[in-house]
């Protein structure tokens, strides 16, 4: 070989390298997995956590949002002014902003989001974020005048929910299938049961993501999530469904486990209106069958905190209340022998497809049979569990984790689908709706959690856990989850 041509190869190896480390440098697509597939893409009309966790921050945007440590900071409302009895709020926009339709964003797309989320026939999940709300102002293009029926101090809060994110009246026949918002990512294509894809918006208001495109592919099975992992067939797997494979990916130095805190309170959901739940016996019966660590660990193995009440651990208005449900499956007996059922009752537990409602499901049943209730389980999709469990309250029992940010609020509301109906929630909840001083609003906050937890309104079994498991190059991921959401803004891959 001459040395002339020794020097051409390598000269052609060097360039092959600098464009191979050029490509490994510049990748900027990822591809993430998720156990369920959302049943659409309208935030602001379902109650399913799939849809923000693909289009929160990514596709829709609010006047405010939620960071991943939980804060409350500036969305498409750059600031606000506050009226000094805290009834009226000014929100000025951000200059310059459009939808993915090229249409402008202002004032007047505000006025009609807000005014569709408080409308008689309002369709949205979260109806109750609104109804403080009196009138909607267009002052000009860029201003937008909030008027309240009366002080709200979770205001700024309600209006970074998923719930409320900013849509168009030029695409909003279509939200569903095609959704249009203002975010730093387009909608790209939804292949109906496996995968739906975001590109980079070229046109975004603020600072240019690092990736390009986003692929969430949707893997239901735990076995095949582990696979797809294992493959490297996914970059990423959010709330990873089997937590017993954890301590293999902790041990592969390809991965990254991302063990953190959700807004997420499991709980066993019941039918207060239902007949026998709707005596405080029973419900108590309920409570004190339950084993909620042997549910933690048997369904979870280990990951996740105990809850006594519908709130979440790490928030400092915690209150401990799981003494008030302990196990005591005698007391649970004497309980329902109390109530006319010393022979037992039967009833339906109505499961989602989400592991820690399957798995957790089974434990329970074999909980709830040792002191004489039987419960038929009922394996349901997730559409069919917003159909029947959620709109329809045709239940018995369920288990879901609620994953709405502070959302104590539910029990205020009779027609929630647990049918809890008690004046002392509604009268807890309006005071503190009212009420700014932090101080007072913790008290309140822990009347709240005492109240629902000695009516024993549902079965508290334990905060959920974010598992997720990512390759070793992702950089941005959310540790914890203030809200359901994968903020495709802030992912990056390390060079």
């Amino acid at each position: 070989m001459t040395k002339q041509m020794f020097r051409s190869i390598a000269s052609a190896l060097a360039v092959g390298a600098s464009l191979f480390t050029s490509q490994a440098l510049a990748k900027s697509d990822i591809t993430i997995a998720m156990q369920l597939e959302p049943p659409h893409l309208d935030p602001t009309s379902a109650a399913a956590q799939a849809i923000d966790s693909v289009v929160y921050t990514n596709i829709f945007e609010g006047l405010t949002r939620f960071m991943g440590d939980g804060s409350v900071v500036p969305g498409l409302a750059e600031s606000w002014e506050i009226s000094e009895d805290g009834t009226v709020y000014t929100f000025k926009l951000r200059d310059g902003v459009t939808f993915h339709d090229g249409t402008v964003m202002d004032a007047e797309d505000v006025k009609f989001s807000l005014d569709r989320a408080t409308a008689e026939d309002s369709a949205n999940a979260q109806k109750a974020l609104f109804a403080g709300i009196e009138s909607v102002e267009v002052v000009d293009p860029l201003t937008v005048k909030v008027t309240l029926s009366e002080p709200n101090g979770n205001f700024l809060f309600n209006m970074a929910w998923g719930d409320a994110v900013i849509v168009a009246p030029e695409s909003i026949d279509n939200i569903k299938t095609n959704p249009v918002g203002t975010g730093a990512f387009t909608f790209g294509d939804w292949v109906q049961g496996d995968s739906i894809t975001l590109n980079r918006n070229p046109n975004y208001w603020g600072e240019q993501p690092a990736l390009e495109t986003a692929t969430f592919k949707f893997i239901s099975d735990p076995t095949a999530a582990f696979a797809a992992v294992m493959a490297e067939d996914v970059d990423v797997f959010d709330n990873f469904p089997a937590p017993e494979n954890l301590p293999q990916f902790e041990a592969d130095t390809r991965f990254q486990v991302l063990v953190g805190s959700t807004e997420g309170e499991t709980i066993l959901s019941t039918n207060n209106k239902k007949p026998p739940f709707d005596d405080i016996r029973v419900r108590q019966a309920l409570a004190h069958a339950i084993d909620r660590q042997a549910v933690i660990d048997g369904a979870m193995f280990g990951y996740g905190t105990p809850i006594g009440t519908h709130f979440a651990p790490h928030n400092p208005a915690y209150v401990d209340l799981t003494g008030t449900s302990a196990h005591n499956p005698k007391q649970a007996a004497k309980l329902l022998a109390d109530a006319g059922y010393e022979e037992g009752f039967e009833t339906t537990l109505h499961l989602p497809p989400p592991s820690y409602a399957r798995r957790g499901g089974e434990i329970i049943a074999a909980q709830l049979a040792e002191v004489g209730i039987k419960a038929e389980i009922i394996n349901v999709e997730w559409a069919q569990w917003l159909e029947s469990v959620f709109k329809g309250k045709d239940y018995g029992l369920t288990i879901i984790s609620h994953t709405e940010p502070m959302d104590i609020g539910i029990y205020a509301r009779p027609d929630y689908y647990f049918q809890y109906d008690s004046l002392d929630a509604q009268t807890l909840m309006e005071t503190l709706n009212a009420t700014t001083d932090p101080e007072e609003r913790k008290k309140l906050l822990g009347d709240m959690q005492r109240l629902i937890a000695t009516d024993y309104v549902n079965g508290y079994l334990f905060q959920l856990a974010k598992l997720g498991v990512a390759k070793a190059g992702v950089q941005g991921l959310w540790e914890n989850a203030p809200t359901a959401a994968i903020d495709l803004t802030q992912i990056s891959w390390s060079e």
